[in-house]
């Protein structure tokens, strides 16, 4: 007797998605009655054009906005506290969070923490965790991307460092999804070439992984290999020609598709990145490009029938070694590294890394499970360069 798959799905916010829809910020924050919006961005970004423009567009309509840009490249708690206290003393009543998935995980966390009473780390992505918290606490969102990577804007978490450990902890809350997000690929034409890579490659290690996660979501399988798609078609044009504006519009579709479909699963790609990024502070996108191709030779007995089948969907010969080679030329075309050396990382902290990437949140979803040899290992052949 067969039976039928059970699963729970889930799917992003409302998307204003165009070029110069940036000019629909005022409209969006009134619409979910923001008066008084703080933005959260980086100290990079809060010095360009494009972010005082929005500060501008939001004054000059009559909202009290204001700008927080303390944010590390890796988040860590004292920028979230710190960002509470400026949302706290400029009276604040929402948040738009915009930039990098840097600024989006931190002023999705600032938000989500505005009105709790219990410390942040109650409220890791374990179990129910997310219910000790008080929804009625959690202020609205409005989450403009301006890069294409992280998706971080159609996702209901944030992923912030613990100082004291040095480990990075996914805070999470189904009412931390923002309520509009405005994607307008304008705002990524500025992106220098190797964020253009690193944030790419982060959208596609999404999509790989989401669609090897092993159980039962054919419509994020379905949005993965579409958006696996894009990023081969229109990675390598918007890293050629940053101005070229349909690529990043694609790129930026993409994104948002690899985030939509890992609500699926994730793997050991990020599972060895982040003990990585939190140890040695490395970009993200670009760690998770590193580890692509050693994760995916691990896992290829679970997912040699799952990649031919999509090798011949994005137009390579129907192999597990056609998709291999063309991930590792799109990494060699993109300048990323082969080895971990290639982002000062040693050899010194694998044992600590070997311990924390099983223990760490995305692990379980690997299609292969991976234990603390089993990390060294691949801690180790990503350093040595061995497939």
């Amino acid at each position: 007797m067969t039976t039928s798959p059970r699963s729970n799905w889930n799917y992003p916010t409302a998307i204003r998605f165009g070029a110069g829809r940036i000019s629909e910020l005022t409209d969006a924050c009134k619409s979910v009655g923001l008066q008084a919006p703080l933005i959260v961005t980086d100290p990079f970004l809060a010095t360009q054009p494009m972010t005082k423009a929005a500060l501008d567009q939001l004054t000059s309509a009559g909202l009290r906005a204001a700008i927080f840009s303390d944010i590390k490249p890796n988040p860590v708690e004292t920028n979230v506290y710190k960002g509470l206290e400026a949302l706290k003393a400029g009276k604040h009543d929402g948040v738009v969070a915009f930039g990098g998935g840097s600024a989006l995980d931190a002023g999705k966390v600032i938000a989500f923490m505005a009105g709790q009473a219990r410390p942040m780390w109650d409220f890791e992505d374990i179990g129910d965790w997310w219910t000790r918290a008080d929804p009625k606490g959690i202020l609205p969102i409005i989450a403009v991307p301006t890069t294409a990577g992280t998706g971080s804007e159609v996702g209901r978490a944030g992923v912030i460092t613990q100082e004291s450990t040095h480990t990075k902890k996914v805070i999470f809350h189904p009412l931390m999804m923002p309520k509009i997000v405005i994607c307008d690929p304008e705002l990524t034409v500025g992106m220098p070439q190797h964020i253009t890579a690193g944030t790419g490659l982060d959208a596609l290690a999404h999509c790989i992984e989401a669609y090897c996660a092993p159980g039962y979501h054919p419509m994020a399988d379905g949005i993965a290999v579409e958006g696996i798609r894009l990023v081969k078609e229109y990675l390598p044009r918007a890293y050629k020609d940053g101005k070229d504006i349909e690529a990043r519009a694609q790129m930026m579709s993409a994104a948002a598709m690899g985030a939509t479909a890992f609500q699926k699963g994730l793997g050991a790609i990020h599972a060895l990145s982040h003990p990585t990024g939190a140890l040695y502070d490395t970009h993200h996108g670009l760690t998770n490009a590193v580890f692509m191709p050693y994760v995916l030779v691990y896992n290829r007995k679970a997912i040699e029938t799952r990649i031919e089948r999509l090798a011949a969907y994005i137009g390579l010969e129907p192999s597990f070694h056609a998709f291999l080679d063309w991930v590792l030329q799109l990494r060699k075309d993109l300048g990323v590294p082969h080895t971990l050396e290639g982002l000062k990382v040693d050899a010194a902290r694998f044992d600590e890394m070997s311990e924390m990437a099983p223990n760490d949140p995305t692990a379980g979803g690997n299609p292969v499970p991976i234990a603390k040899e089993s990390a060294r290992k691949l801690f180790e052949d990503a350093l040595a360069g061995r497939l």
